[in-house]
């Protein structure tokens, strides 16, 4: 449950950090770069990175959790790491 005392970024990483662990059971991972005008911009990381399926992942998975537990979350945009 998210602490309602917690700032928007801080209820981001504790449900990212919920979310974490199935991603890297399938070798992949997420980082948190920012949260900005109700979009959280993330970094895919690992077997993520490249998978064809990422954008099923975002959309399907860590998006739809996001928006659903933290208020103020409206949409997820992955930023590559060369741009971050």
């Amino acid at each position: 449950m998210i602490n309602p005392m917690q700032t928007i970024e801080e209820q981001i990483i504790a449900t990212l950090e919920k979310i974490r662990p199935f991603l890297q059971r399938d070798g992949g991972d997420v980082t948190f770069v920012r949260f900005e005008d109700g979009i959280v911009y993330l970094n895919m990381r690992g077997a993520c990175a490249d998978c064809i399926m990422q954008d099923e992942t975002i959309s399907a998975g860590v998006e739809m959790i996001l928006v659903e537990e933290v208020p103020g979350v409206v949409k997820v945009q992955v930023i590559p790491e060369e741009n971050i």
